[in-house]
C-alpha cells in the first residue's frame, strides 16, 4: 500500500464504537480465557479491555494462589518489561523539565560504561546502544538467587566490550534500561518509583508497587513447568534484578489507565507520546520497529503499540490500538506456554471479528468487478449514485486501456480488515502482476447487499 494512503487510512479511519461489550462478546472472552488456561496449564489470568477509550472489562480467572479463594482483578501481577515504557516516560519528563537531553552521552551521568562517551540516552531507550543484555535467558541463572544493585549489574555487564557500535544495530538489552534508571535517579534526586509515583502513577490513579514486594499472601504465586511436567510454584529471584528494566507490579486495570492516557495524549505532552512511538532508525537507514520503550507494528491494517513482559514466574502482554481507542492487557502467573498471547489474540478477534477482515465472498465480489472494469464496463445497479457519477465513459475507457494489457493478476487478496468510515465499510485489496502491484480501495454500504460507493484502482507499492 502506498505510504501516504496507508497513513490516511490510519488517521481518518473511524474508531470502534464507544460501547460496552455485548453479553455475547463477554461470554466469548470468558470462554477463550478459560480454554487458554485449561489447555496450557497456566493457573490464572487477569485481563483488562479498553474500547472507545474506556475500560469495558476487567476480570480475573483461575487460581492466583491458595490464599486467594476467588481470583480478583485487584491482584497485582509483575508486568516485567512492559515497565520499560514507564522508565522511558521518566526520561522524557526530565527532558521536558530541561534537566537532560535524549542526545546526551551516558558518561555524563554514569561513568565507567564501555562506550559511554558515544552512547546516547536515546540509544539506551531504543536498544541500539550495543550494551550486552544481562538477562537473555528464559530461566533464572545462579546469580539471580541473590539480591543485586543496579551498580552491580552495570559493573558486571556494562563494562564488557560493546556488542556493536552504538546506533548500528538493534538488540534487546535490559542492561541499557538499568543505566537509564540510574540516570533518572541521579538527575531527579529521587528513587525511580518515587519519581514515577509523583509524575505518572498518582495523576492517573494507578497504584503499582515494586514487584520484589508483590510476594506472599494476597499476591498471585509464580509458577513454572518443566517441559510437560507438573505445574510447580516458582522461586522468585533475589531483589533488585528487574529494576528499571521491569520492576513494576500492578493490576491489569492500572496498566489500562496508562494505555488510555496514551490514546488520549493526556498526562504527558503529545510530543512525548509521539516520540516514544516513533521507530528509531539505524545508521544504515533501516527501521528498528522500536521506539522508546515500545514496539510498533502495522498488521491487518491496524496500527499497534505493544510490549510483552517476562518476570520470574509471570508473563504479560499489553497491546494498544491508538487509532481505534482500544487496548488489551493480559497478565498471567506462569512463565511457560503462550496463554497470555493466546488470550490477547482471542480478545482482538472479539473486538474485530476475523470474518470482517477478508471474507472470501468480498474478495470474489471485488475480483468480479475488477474483471468487468478491465473490459471497460460495470453493472451500474451495484453502484451508488455517486459511484455511477464517477464512472464516466472516459473513466471506463481509461480503466479498460490501462488494465487489460496487464492480463490476469497473479494474486488478488484482501489488504487488511474491513473498517467503518463515513457510514460506509472500507475494504482494500492487493493485486500482484509480474514486476508490479496494484491496490484497490473500496467503500460500500453496510450489509450483504450494500451498494458500492467507491472502487478505485491505483498503483501499489
Amino acid at each position: 500500500m502506498p505510504r501516504f494512503l496507508f497513513a490516511l487510512l490510519l488517521v481518518f479511519a473511524a474508531p470502534a464504537f464507544a460501547q460496552d461489550l455485548t453479553p455475547a462478546e463477554t461470554a466469548r472472552i470468558d470462554a477463550l480465557v478459560n480454554e487458554a488456561l485449561t489447555s496450557t496449564g497456566v493457573p490464572s489470568a487477569s485481563i483488562a479491555v479498553v474500547r472507545g477509550g474506556r475500560i469495558v472489562l476487567a476480570r480475573a480467572y483461575g487460581r492466583q494462589s491458595p490464599a486467594i479463594a476467588t481470583a480478583t482483578p485487584d491482584a497485582l501481577y509483575p508486568i516485567a518489561s512492559i515497565s520499560k515504557q514507564f522508565t522511558a516516560a521518566a526520561i522524557l519528563i526530565l527532558r521536558d523539565q530541561g534537566r537532560l537531553s535524549l542526545d546526551d552521552h551516558v558518561s555524563r551521568y554514569v561513568p565507567g560504561i564501555t562506550g559511554g562517551d558515544r552512547i546516547t540516552i536515546r540509544q539506551l531507550l531504543s536498544h541500539t546502544a550495543g550494551l550486552q543484555d544481562y538477562w537473555p535467558q528464559d530461566y533464572s541463572f545462579a546469580a539471580m538467587e541473590h539480591p543485586v544493585t543496579p551498580q552491580q549489574i552495570v559493573d558486571r555487564w556494562a563494562h564488557k566490550p560493546l556488542d556493536f557500535e552504538p546506533g548500528t544495530q538493534w538488540q534487546y538489552s535490559n542492561t541499557g534500561y538499568v543505566v537509564a534508571g540510574m540516570i533518572v535517579e541521579r538527575v531527579s534526586g529521587q528513587p525511580l518509583l518515587a519519581f514515577l509515583q509523583s509524575h505518572v502513577f498518582g495523576p492517573l490513579g494507578m497504584h503499582p508497587i515494586d514487584q520484589d514486594l508483590a510476594v506472599g499472601p494476597g499476591f498471585p504465586i509464580p509458577y513454572r513447568r518443566n517441559a510437560l511436567g507438573p505445574v510447580r510454584p516458582e522461586t522468585p529471584a533475589g531483589r533488585g534484578w528487574l529494576y528499571a528494566a521491569g520492576e513494576l507490579a500492578m493490576t491489569a486495570s492500572d496498566l489500562a489507565r496508562w494505555d488510555i492516557a496514551r490514546m488520549n495524549r493526556s498526562l504527558l505532552p503529545a510530543r512525548d507520546w509521539a516520540e516514544q512511538e516513533t521507530p528509531v532508525i539505524l545508521t544504515n537507514g533501516t527501521s528498528s520497529n522500536y521506539g522508546l520503550g515500545v514496539f510498533l507494528r502495522d498488521a491487518n491494517g491496524r496500527h499497534s503499540v505493544y510490549h510483552g513482559g517476562e518476570a520470574v514466574g509471570f508473563l504479560s502482554t499489553n497491546i494498544v490500538y491508538p487509532y481505534d481507542h482500544e487496548a488489551i492487557v493480559v497478565l498471567v502467573n506462569a512463565w511457560f506456554a503462550n496463554a497470555h498471547d493466546q488470550i490477547a489474540r482471542g480478545i482482538a478477534d472479539v473486538l474485530h471479528p476475523p470474518e470482517a477482515r477478508a471474507d472470501e465472498s468480498s474478495v470474489a465480489s471485488a475480483r468480479t468487478i475488477y474483471e468487468a472494469l478491465r473490459a471497460g464496463r460495470i453493472d451500474r445497479s451495484r453502484f451508488t449514485e455517486d459511484a455511477n457519477y464517477y464512472f464516466t465513459d472516459e473513466v471506463l475507457r481509461d480503466y479498460r486501456d490501462s488494465l487489460s494489457p496487464l492480463g490476469d493478476p497473479q494474486s488478488f487478496t484482501a489488504a487488511g480488515p474491513a473498517r467503518l468510515r463515513g457510514g460506509f465499510v472500507n475494504r482494500n485489496y492487493r493485486l500482484t502482476f509480474p514486476g508490479r502491484e496494484l491496490m484497490i480501495v473500496t467503500y460500500a454500504e453496510p450489509g450483504e447487499h450494500g451498494r458500492i460507493e467507491q472502487y478505485l484502482v491505483m498503483p501499489g507499492g
